[in-house]
């Protein structure tokens, strides 16, 4: 399967990306306070302080957002929740960094961003609901859920319309089904 080895991909690059951001953010605290820098007229100790609490909220909003890639790769099932929610911010957010990025950075920065939100949908992608409803249908059958080819949520179970239209109980495998053909009610006329 090439879902697990891309869900640890994700993870460890959004990790990767976790300590970036912070450790940049933290080294322009450092650099705008040393220097003394202003911008504006800004004072330059808010500034520092702005630029280290961004690095801690990025850095800890990244470093979830990994944690989610890496739950999900040790799990091997979809992100679920407040965890896909996360994973699809970070996607918005690659793509609106990445957009961002083409002129004042460059093509580099622009080719990272575009591969982490590639990686980061083909994550979101390849771990599809329907894999897991697939999951309990049997094998052996002729058809997809059953000899009827009706399909159900019960696994193995057979179901059909029982006396005045009402569905029949379902029969599980251990249970042995009715001997010769079932047939349906007559109709009745008033």
């Amino acid at each position: 399967m090439v879902r697990r080895p891309l869900a640890w991909v994700v993870a460890v690059v959004l990790f990767a990306e976790a300590l970036g951001i912070a450790a940049l953010n933290w080294f322009m605290a450092v650099a705008v306070d040393r220097q003394h820098m202003s911008l504006a007229g800004l004072d330059a100790d808010r500034m520092s302080m702005s630029a280290r609490i961004g690095a801690v909220v990025f850095g800890l909003y990244f470093a979830l957002c990994a944690l989610v890639a890496l739950l999900v790769a040790v799990r091997n099932r979809p992100p679920a929740g407040f965890g896909r929610v996360l994973l699809i911010s970070v996607a918005v957010v690659h793509a609106l960094l990445g957009a961002v990025t083409w002129g004042p950075i460059g093509w580099n920065a622009f080719l990272y961003m575009v591969v982490v939100l590639a990686l980061v949908v083909l994550l979101l992608m390849t771990y599809d609901r329907t894999d897991e409803a697939g999951a309990g249908v049997t094998t052996g059958t002729d058809g997809p859920g059953g000899p009827d080819g009706a399909s159900g949520g019960d696994e193995g179970a057979v179901t059909g319309p029982g006396p005045e239209g009402d569905p029949a109980p379902a029969l599980r495998k251990d249970d042995t089904p009715p001997a010769g053909p079932v047939t349906p009610p007559a109709p009745t006329t008033p």
